[in-house]
């Protein structure tokens, strides 16, 4: 079993010790990134135990955490057995995901084209619409939405739209982004789709109701009881 003196080079496990050290170590936020590896490892049912990054507090800019992730960014992982039984360190919610199926065998397929064609979707949601739907909610929610010039909204409305007419598109015929089978591809994905018509109350902005191959694809996703309660990990103080 790994003790805590596995982690001697990690000092993040100094300011959030580990109880469980032979657990994969998960610090995170639910935000739709946060949330993409909260669901994977309900998912997959390895064993972790998680801690709250509080934006609040600032942890995100501690040292202990930087040591971990140098972007100052959530999601990341300590997994103590990683490969060839030594400690992996691991940020980027997209590399997380990759690690995870990899690791356990589930939710990526073996074939190679199957799997690069998987890959294919995971980074279109890391490099286009995660960003997008991000812009989108500053300026429709957050402080962008006292912008008197509405073209920055405008623009990520547009591409917003664009990248759901992409998605609703691929989705037409299929149960899922690859077909029958539920892939890391659709955990990447519609936690950000949930987020951009619920937190960031942007539905009607988009026109989200014309997207209905999107609509009942997010409704399967939220369905599932891993998703259910991934979606809430870690919950805020």
């Amino acid at each position: 079993m790994t003790t805590l003196s596995a982690f001697p080079n990690f000092p993040i496990t100094q300011k959030w010790p580990a109880q469980h050290p032979d657990h994969l170590q998960l610090y995170s936020l639910p935000t739709p990134n946060g949330v993409k590896v909260s669901i994977m490892l309900e998912e997959i049912g390895l064993p972790y135990e998680v801690h709250l990054i509080d934006f609040g507090k600032n942890d995100q800019l501690t040292s202990e955490f930087i040591s971990l992730s140098p972007n100052n960014k959530i999601p990341a992982i300590l997994d103590p057995n990683g490969p060839g039984g030594k400690p992996l360190a691991l940020f980027e919610s997209g590399a997380i995901l990759i690690y995870l199926a990899e690791k356990t065998g589930q939710f990526l397929p073996t074939d190679p084209a199957a799997r690069y064609e998987t890959l294919q979707w995971v980074m279109w949601q890391m490099g286009g619409l995660g960003p997008m739907f991000g812009q989108l909610g500053f300026f429709h929610k957050f402080a962008g939405k006292d912008y008197e010039d509405k073209r920055p909204r405008d623009r990520y409305v547009a591409e917003s739209k664009r990248l759901l007419g992409v998605l609703d598109k691929r989705l037409e015929g299929r149960d899922w982004i690859m077909g029958d089978a539920y892939t890391i591809a659709d955990i990447a994905t519609f936690g950000w789709v949930r987020n951009l018509v619920g937190f960031y109350e942007a539905g009607d902005l988009v026109g989200f109701t014309d997207f209905a191959n999107v609509q009942r694809v997010l409704n399967a996703f939220v369905a599932r009881p891993a998703v259910a309660k991934g979606l809430n990990i870690p919950q805020r103080n």
